[in-house]
């Protein structure tokens, strides 16, 4: 079988899950015999410009694409099934895929952009009805996908990530704790911070808190490095006593699951698509509580018994999640979409 695989997204935000989702994905695809993967991309896409004339130049270079440049390569691919790794419909009568990470805009509107959110919902939510297989990352996900979407349940598939890196060689000092990701208001970080401060005033030799990926923030303690690519952030995660994760809503978590696949302890919300992938590997917090999260980062930071069963239990919990599991259930869903086109 031959799949197209639109690889656009990646190509504007290199750092971000959906990138290495794909570049996972396409390594893990590649080691099936069943298929041939056909990547493509929109060369006039711009990064997101965040309003103004750059952002109606970026929605006609989307519509160009779908509309006329894509399903020109796919037809050009003698493409089989073509696979939008984020909501999307191209005008071309072959069968389509995608995939739904999370429905974070509609579950928390106010965390987001009115413009984006109504145009999300009404775009995203026709793509998934249109679609002839759902891909979705998670139960949780799914589960929204449903509920929200209407969309039916036999035409879900759920695939889960693996591991977004290989751990980095362990054994060395757990120096700081680290939060992975950007910061925009579902993930949290203002809280985060608040806790962090709370926690600096109450022990005595606090460690420090690194900021990786594209937050950024200053204030005692806050260290960033800003997006590290996958041997960097492994070499983090070896050396954090935890990572500390409140965001408000995952369709998934892959920094949790990073973390437990590193054996770094998980310090998160319980937020349903992170205690989908943890479930009891992690420690949990209310995150509207600052002050119950401090406590915690100081137990964490004071008792190597507890990362050392926190740590066990993730590398555990981890070992579940695979890019191979997760590339053999998208074949399952480009073969069921060609099969019912």
């Amino acid at each position: 079988m031959r799949v197209l695989i639109d690889t656009t997204y990646s190509r504007r935000a290199p750092f971000s899950g959906t990138a290495v989702y794909l570049d996972r994905l396409q390594r893990a695809l590649a080691e099936l015999d069943e298929i041939e993967v056909v990547t493509v991309f929109n060369e006039r896409r711009r990064h997101p410009a965040g309003g103004g004339l750059g952002s109606v130049r970026n929605l006609a270079a989307d519509r160009w694409w779908m509309a006329v440049e894509l399903p020109r390569l796919a037809e050009r691919a003698e493409a089989e099934v073509v696979h939008h790794p984020l909501p999307a419909r191209a005008r071309t009568p072959l069968p389509q895929v995608i995939t739904v990470h999370d429905l974070a805009f509609e579950r928390l509107p106010r965390h987001f952009d009115t413009a984006y959110r109504l145009y999300a919902h009404r775009t995203h939510r026709a793509a998934a009805r249109a679609a002839s297989r759902v891909i979705c990352v998670s139960e949780t996900t799914a589960r929204d996908a449903r509920s929200l979407w209407g969309i039916e349940e036999g035409r879900i598939a759920i695939a889960r990530h693996g591991p977004g890196q290989k751990p980095a060689p362990g054994g060395g000092e757990r120096t700081q704790f680290l939060y992975v990701g950007d910061d925009e208001p579902r993930k949290n970080l203002q809280a985060l911070l608040a806790a962090y401060s709370q926690y600096r005033q109450a022990v005595p030799k606090p460690l420090p808190l690194v900021l990786a990926g594209s937050a950024a923030a200053t204030g005692p303690g806050v260290a960033l490095v800003k997006k590290p690519g996958a041997e960097r952030l492994a070499e983090l995660y070896a050396g954090a006593v935890a990572l500390v994760h409140l965001s408000l809503y995952e369709g998934f978590g892959l920094p949790p699951l990073e973390a437990m696949h590193a054996g770094t302890p998980v310090l998160a919300a319980a937020v349903p698509g992170v205690t989908e992938v943890c479930e009891t590997a992690a420690r949990y917090v209310d995150p509207g509580d600052p002050a119950g999260v401090a406590r915690s980062m100081a137990e964490l930071a004071a008792s190597p018994a507890l990362r050392a069963e926190l740590g066990y239990r993730g590398k555990q919990r981890a070992a579940l999640f695979s890019w191979s599991a997760s590339a053999r259930a998208h074949l399952n869903a480009y073969s069921l979409a060609q099969r019912h086109r």
